[in-house]
């Protein structure tokens, strides 16, 4: 078994980790949470989403904290467009605040797709197809997301044609990176890999990447089993923010953390400074009045304390 001697990983706690908050999170919190994740040595950091805000009212300030940011040289600074609306204001300031890369998602589940943006599968492909070509006459790189890849809390279990008839339609578009979605955290070794090995059909595994949210407690060994299929590409969240408001008791992503821990353990380049990081979410845990949700930060500022 050859595991990769190095793991980018995609920080999304400020987009996917804060977006479901329900009190506000002011725009200068989020700049300084950037900030801090970028300092502790983060390269891809997913930093908001532009959506209308009658929807998602917490990102209403994406301007204001794309504007705000102090960019680091040799950082990717992603933002989530849905749609050409969404794109039109991603690049409606000066090119300097633009994003590096934008990303659009769709579902391996009909159900979800319809719950979730009112639309079938196929229709939500068509929607992002201009915006991937607004985003390369840009030279702006387009990563896509594919939600739901094992399972979905309308339909059930999501069979893995599912996903890669998702990843084929992503890739005929021009999307240029897919992540795939364990979006209520139900996914146990398996499945994921059975999820992976159909993406892997129509992608490359350096355009791969695996978005893992921890409701049972089974991120770390769902990123175990990609790690040996030589994916190195993961989305984390710092102090494991987030959750999913489709899945009752559902878990953010899987702590930034905790992955880094792992993989330090493993001999696994990162790039990452642990402490940094685990400042980084202590930083916006305090901010939100509760703990981190990640149990090598408690573990990390617990043995600081004593």
């Amino acid at each position: 078994m050859k595991l990769p001697s190095k793991v980018k990983l995609v920080d999304v706690g400020p987009r996917d980790g804060l977006q479901n908050e329900k009190s506000p999170v002011p725009a200068a919190v989020k700049i300084e949470l950037v900030h801090r994740l970028q300092d502790a040595g983060l390269t891809e950091i997913e930093v908001t989403s532009f959506v209308s805000p009658k929807w998602v009212p917490q990102m209403a300030d994406n301007a204001q904290v794309m504007a705000g940011i102090r960019r680091k040289p040799g950082v990717r600074y992603s933002v989530l467009t849905p749609n050409m609306q969404g794109f039109e204001a991603a690049v409606s300031t000066a090119p300097e605040l633009w994003p590096d890369e934008i990303v659009v998602f769709a579902s391996a589940s009909e159900a979800f797709s319809q719950r979730n943006i009112n639309c079938s599968i196929a229709q939500s492909i068509e929607r992002f197809r201009p915006v991937v070509q607004a985003a390369q006459a840009r030279h702006i790189r387009v990563r896509g997301a594919i939600s739901c890849a094992v399972a979905c809390p309308y339909e059930g279990e999501v069979a893995p044609e599912r996903v890669e008839l998702v990843a084929r339609l992503m890739k005929d578009i021009g999307v240029e990176h897919i992540g795939v979605a364990d979006t209520i955290g139900v996914g146990t070794p398996i499945k994921v890999q059975r999820a992976m090995e159909a993406a892997l059909k129509h992608y490359a595994v350096d355009q791969v990447s695996g978005h893992f949210h921890d409701t049972y407690g089974q991120a770390l060994a769902n990123t175990l089993v990609c790690l040996q299929m030589g994916i190195w590409q993961f989305d984390t969240s710092c102090a494991g923010l987030g959750g999913c408001p489709y899945a009752k008791g559902a878990t953010g992503n899987v702590a930034t953390e905790d992955v880094v821990y792992m993989l330090h353990g493993m001999g696994i380049a990162t790039g990452i400074d642990l402490h940094k990081l685990v400042e980084a979410g202590k930083f916006i845990s305090d901010f939100l009045q509760r703990k981190p949700n990640s149990r090598a930060a408690t573990a990390l500022l617990s043995k600081a304390e004593a």
